[in-house]
């Protein structure tokens, strides 16, 4: 029983070792400029790294971003259903969908979900 154990421990030893080399002598040598160039949004990285960012492009990913953690915010409420009193179940899940309704509406008359303004 000793004696697999060293000699597992000896092939997982070779086997690693094999694997590092073999991956140092797999990889590319030459650099390609375009691979090794950032990429920033879309941004052209060779011009001015002052660009201007649209700012209406941030307030949308906020206001996605925002949605979306309240939405998974919704689904431990379905769990809990079958353990939940429904008229508080009911209560709870109303005010959490009417707040987000409400945002939803202040967005919207605030213009900020017009995309073409």
């Amino acid at each position: 029983m000793f004696i697999l154990t060293i000699m597992g421990l000896i092939i997982m030893f070779i086997s690693s070792i094999l694997l590092v080399i073999v991956n140092m002598i797999s990889k590319k040598t030459f650099i390609d400029r375009e691979k090794s160039s950032p990429f920033e949004c879309g941004f052209e990285p060779k011009s001015s790294a002052r660009l201007p960012f649209s700012l209406h492009f941030f307030l949308i990913a906020v206001i996605f971003l925002i949605f979306d953690v309240e939405i998974t915010l919704l689904f431990p409420l379905i769990i809990s259903l079958k353990m939940s009193n429904p008229i508080s179940y009911l209560t709870v899940m109303a005010m959490f969908i009417f707040i987000l309704l409400l945002g939803l509406f202040h967005e919207w008359n605030q213009g900020a979900l017009n995309w073409t303004s």
